[in-house]
């Protein structure tokens, strides 16, 4: 946990206590002791740093908490087929960590039905992963998530109204013969911040051939991430990653 994050509701009062899974990391993992300066945030807020006041067994109190640092939302959001319950708890804590504003989770032909009844999908465990992925990379806007259990409406209705936003748009797809430099340009982030962009992953075996066909007319680029075909929660964090560097040279 590399900041603790605090609630609109929470940063009300001058003095702020915890009484969480945040005390007991701030007691026995960080060690802090009365005095100590803390990285803190407001979620979807600024960030900076707070005094612990107190501590108690098991609780910890804050004062002088000053967030003044605020970052831009993240310029890249997301549209994934809604993978398995198990992984999609690692996913949404790795699309947090690298930053991600917006995360579709989409129905595919590859989908199992079953997937959208998961517990998984229930908000609060959502907003605690989402939150898991945030504290890691020392961040605070939290992602925005929604869920589209019919690929057409989303793909013919919903999408379109998004394309405008973004200056790019890829889809991963094993077989393509593009690669994810030939669909972003290098130093795209350093164009304005209106350099939005979309990324499209798929089940793990793939999009059908209909699926991708309708992406693609929607203005989607299929791009290949090398000949090795990747379970999903090795995608993302290996194609946020590329997105990263390529944004930044």
């Amino acid at each position: 946990m590399n900041i603790i994050l605090f609630s609109h509701d929470e940063l009300k009062l001058p003095t702020l206590t915890v009484e969480d899974y945040r005390a007991r990391h701030i007691i026995k993992i960080i060690k802090a002791q009365p005095g100590d300066i803390l990285t803190t945030g407001e979620i979807n807020g600024p960030k900076g740093t707070s005094r612990i006041l107190h501590i108690g067994p098991n609780s910890v109190t804050f004062a002088d908490i000053t967030h003044t640092c605020i970052s831009s939302r993240p310029q890249v959001d997301l549209v994934m087929a809604l993978p398995r319950p198990i992984m999609l708890k690692r996913v949404l804590a790795q699309v947090a960590t690298f930053g991600i504003d917006h995360l579709f989770l989409i129905n595919s032909n590859r989908v199992e039905k079953s997937f959208f009844s998961s517990s998984k999908l229930h908000p609060e465990k959502m907003h605690s992963r989402l939150i898991a992925g945030l504290e890691q990379a020392g961040a605070t806007a939290l992602p925005t998530v929604s869920i589209h259990k019919r690929f057409r409406p989303f793909i013919e209705d919903e999408l379109p109204e998004h394309m405008a936003d973004y200056i790019h748009c890829g889809l991963a797809h094993p077989g393509a013969i593009a690669q994810l430099q030939d669909i972003i340009p290098l130093g795209s982030r350093n164009r304005g911040s209106s350099a939005k962009t979309l990324l499209i992953i798929g089940p793990e075996g793939g999009w059908v051939e209909y699926e991708v066909e309708k992406f693609t007319e929607c203005g989607a680029k299929p791009f290949s991430m090398g000949e090795r075909i990747l379970r999903v929660d090795s995608v993302v964090p290996a194609l946020l990653s590329q997105l990263a560097l390529l944004r930044s040279m």
